[in-house]
């Protein structure tokens, strides 16, 4: 699993001169590795520190907690356990983890300065490196490698546009007069995890137009009335991997209001979709959708106009005003135009692009339209 992310990191290493490496960050360990501890918990009470993984001379080593081993294994990587939860003794991972760690790093017989994502790495972890040796901070490094994804990973991302797409089915048909905010979110949760057969960690928005702040949050127990716009935004983790989609739905028969503002929102988001395109820069297709926005006489979003999505759920390409990243083949890019009127209705459509060396390819295939 993950050969090629494996590849690109060590080039990109060597030409830094480094030939160790600790690498801390979940983002990094999951890429490099493919192993992704759950998400919907929370970190575990019962960990050390995060998992880990050490680079040298050409091996990767994955670091975790004897509890992870049997899924870490599928890494394929040579792996190393700590204890963690147990009954017979003292929980003690922290230091368990530093003491295999102090054990793993001093075998290796690679010299140099050791690349360590500082900013994840705990002090105690970084204290039990070699002795002597220089600490390089590699913070980012792997970020702008991350951008082009592997045939691998865009398996990974097909596998989670479809659950999502089963999530936004679900939701559809529950928006409906007297349902409450929190009753679509149970029938979007419950059919993804159906489909899945496990738990699936699940996101974003679940929100009726007539919040006051009805650009997104959590479902509440606030009931849809007819004629209501209800905003459905959907991320999955599977798999290590996130997803996202979004769509605007009615509880009855839209106002011609809200029918014009969807078919405007349909329109940004088709024309953002054709401008996904190799050589394109992010700000550019920005601008360009929020005076497309802005020129049919309605507020522009305070948002960004998409984003990237792999490993974490929003990463580069960020599709903002700032930003004058170019878009490459092999990105995949959500892009999610919307128009918002506080307290009374709000639109906002999402699909996600693969960049190609030609015509952007749509990933997700949930519905947008009315009809």
């Amino acid at each position: 699993m993950h050969n090629e992310q494996r590849e690109r990191a060590q080039h990109a290493l060597q030409a830094r001169k480094i030939e160790r490496a600790l690498f801390a960050a979940r983002a990094s360990v999951l890429w490099l590795s493919g192993f992704a501890p759950p998400v919907n918990l929370g970190p575990n009470p019962f960990a050390g520190g995060p998992p880990l993984i050490w680079y040298a001379g050409g091996t990767w080593t994955l670091l975790v907690m004897e509890s992870q081993a049997a899924d870490a294994a599928t890494s394929g990587l040579p792996l190393v356990t700590y204890p963690d939860y147990t009954i017979a003794a003292p929980i003690t991972s922290a230091t368990n983890l530093a003491a295999v760690l102090r054990e793993t790093t001093a075998a290796d017989s690679a010299k140099g300065p050791i690349g360590v994502e500082l900013h994840d790495c705990p002090a105690a972890l970084a204290n039990v490196l070699p002795a002597g040796s220089e600490l390089t901070p590699i913070d980012g490094r792997l970020e702008p490698l991350r951008r082009r994804k592997t045939a691998e990973e865009l398996a990974l991302l097909r596998r989670n546009f479809a659950l999502v797409a089963e999530g936004q089915r679900a939701g559809r048909a529950a928006v409906k007069p007297g349902n409450r905010e929190i009753d679509v979110w149970n029938a979007v949760e419950s059919a993804i995890q159906a489909v899945a057969g496990r738990r699936v960690a699940v996101g974003n928005d679940c929100t009726v137009g007539y919040r006051d702040m009805n650009i997104g949050g959590w479902p509440l127990d606030l009931a849809l009335r007819p004629g209501d716009s209800f905003i459905l935004d959907l991320s999955t983790q599977y798999g290590g991997y996130w997803s996202d989609s979004c769509a605007t739905y009615y509880a009855g028969e839209p106002s011609a209001r809200q029918i014009a503002m969807h078919n405007l929102a349909a329109a940004a988001l088709e024309l953002a979709i054709d401008r996904a395109r190799p050589g394109a820069v992010s700000g550019a297709i920005d601008a360009e959708i929020r005076r497309f926005i802005a020129d049919a006489g309605y507020p522009v979003y305070p948002h960004h106009t998409g984003h990237g999505i792999g490993v974490t759920p929003h990463e580069e390409p960020r599709i903002v005003p700032y930003n004058r990243l170019v878009l490459e083949p092999g990105m995949v890019v959500m892009l999610e135009p919307g128009i918002y009127l506080p307290g009374e209705t709000a639109v906002r459509l999402e699909h996600a692009v693969l960049i190609t060396d030609g015509a952007p390819e749509v990933l997700t295939s949930h519905r947008i339209l009315l009809c």
